[in-house]
Order: C-alpha cells, then sequence, then structure tokens
C-alpha cells in the first residue's frame, strides 16, 4: 500500500497576503473565500508568517482596530512549514507536537504552494 503525500490532501492554491496588508482587509478576504488561515508571504512567496481566524479574534478581544494594523504587527511568525512530498502522518506528527492547526507547504525552493489543516487530516482519516 503506497503511503499518502501530503500533495494528495493540500489544499492549494493557499490564500496568502502581504505583511503590510490590514487585517480587517484580509478577515473580509477570509469571510468571503471560506478560510480560516492566510499565509504571510514576502516577495518571493516564502511564508514570513500565519494569520488565523484565533488570531483576528485576539486582535479584537484586544481592542485593537484591525484597520489601524498590519499583518506584519499582528501574525504568528514562529511557524512550522512541510513539503508536498513528505508523508501525511510526518506532517501529522509535527502539527501534533507543535500543537498547530494549520501549516504551510513549501516547495524545495522555500515557496508556498499549499496549506495543510486539521481539518485536511480528518477529512483524510474519515475517507481512508
Amino acid at each position: 500500500m503506497a503511503t499518502t503525500t501530503v500533495s494528495e490532501l493540500m489544499t492549494a492554491p493557499v490564500f496568502t497576503a502581504e505583511r503590510g496588508e490590514r487585517p480587517g482587509d484580509i478577515a473580509d478576504a477570509m469571510l468571503e473565500a471560506g478560510v480560516n488561515s492566510i499565509v504571510v508571504i514576502d516577495d518571493e512567496c516564502h511564508p514570513v508568517g500565519i494569520v488565523t481566524a484565533t488570531d483576528y479574534v485576539a486582535l479584537t478581544a484586544s481592542g485593537t482596530d484591525p484597520y489601524a494594523t498590519t499583518l506584519s504587527a499582528e501574525m504568528t511568525t514562529d511557524i512550522v512549514t512541510g513539503r508536498p512530498d513528505e508523508p501525511v502522518q510526518a506532517v501529522a506528527d509535527r502539527m501534533a507536537e507543535n500543537d498547530i492547526s494549520h501549516l504551510p507547504i513549501v516547495d524545495g525552493e522555500g515557496q508556498t504552494v499549499g496549506i495543510v489543516t486539521t481539518t485536511d487530516l480528518t477529512s483524510h482519516l474519515a475517507s481512508a
């Protein structure tokens, strides 16, 4: 039996934004697209941060105006990534070890090509 790789269940293309964009604008776009996270990228499409719906809730709960700040100021920068050719089990283990629910997927040049979420993993397990 072949091992399932991340490329078989990752969401691609991934929803991305640049550091200077405002969280309020991005939240509107996330809602419209039906996604719960965005990967913040640099000019070469390398991931430099991530913002999730939970991050946005924390931002607004703190009283910060989401239109008066930038993603750069609000994003999580200590991100963990995976590769499309990795076994799903390795990525699931990494997500559990790091207590994260969104994992950007990068190619051999470090460019963002997709994302794996706990929802993707659950769907994969349910169809197995």
